[in-house]
C-alpha cells in the first residue's frame, strides 16, 4: 500500500500555522510518520507498541 492511500491526521497539538507538524497514519500493524510539510518522502514506520511507547514517554514530558 502506498502512502497516498493512507488516512493522514496531525496532532491536536499542532498549530494552525502547518509549521512543524507530523502527521499519523494508524495501520493495523504499524504506524506510519512522516514530516507535513514534505509528505514526498518516504515515511516512518513503527510497531504499534513502539509508538504507544513513544506517546506514553512524550505525553510524561509535555510541561
Amino acid at each position: 500500500m502506498s502512502t497516498g492511500e493512507m488516512t493522514w491526521f496531525k496532532s491536536s497539538y499542532s498549530g494552525g500555522g502547518g509549521d512543524n507538524c507530523v502527521e499519523v497514519s494508524v495501520r493495523p500493524e504499524v504506524v506510519h510518520v512522516r514530516d507535513s510539510k514534505d509528505t514526498r518522502r518516504q515515511a516512518l514506520a513503527v510497531s504499534r507498541d513502539t509508538w504507544s511507547a513513544f506517546t506514553a514517554l512524550a505525553s510524561d514530558a509535555r510541561v
